[in-house]
């Protein structure tokens, strides 16, 4: 005996199986885009308030900047977020620990004697 198929409501507008859930939206994608539209409609604004062209043209300019080093930094938080607990790794300094015993340099040295007059 066959069990009865049951059809799941689809939306209407929406076809058997070409249809697919729309992708989930991502947030800094999103920031990213209302950034760049700011990058474009604020010179317009200021050139039709009557600032120069050089001038739009250095805000348009200064506006790009940050909004592509928000957008580096935004996906880097986004890359450290999504690491498993305790794979961080601290952010290198350009130092290297020297193995052995420490090396004084500079200042007071305490260990030689010399005589006082």
């Amino acid at each position: 005996m066959s069990e009865p198929h049951q059809h799941a409501e689809q939306p209407s507008g929406a076809t058997g199986a070409g249809a697919a859930a729309p992708p989930p939206r991502d947030g800094v994608t999103e920031l990213v885009r209302w950034a760049a539209f700011s990058v474009v409609l604020v010179p317009v604004v200021l050139l039709h308030f009557g600032t120069s062209f050089t001038g739009a043209a250095g805000t348009a300019l200064g506006l790009a900047a940050v909004t592509g080093v928000c957008r580096l930094l935004l996906r880097r938080s986004q890359r450290v977020a999504g690491r498993p607990p305790g794979t961080h790794r601290a952010v290198p300094t350009g130092r290297r620990h020297r193995a052995g015993p420490p090396v004084h340099r500079g200042g007071r040295h305490t260990r030689k004697k010399t005589p006082v007059d």
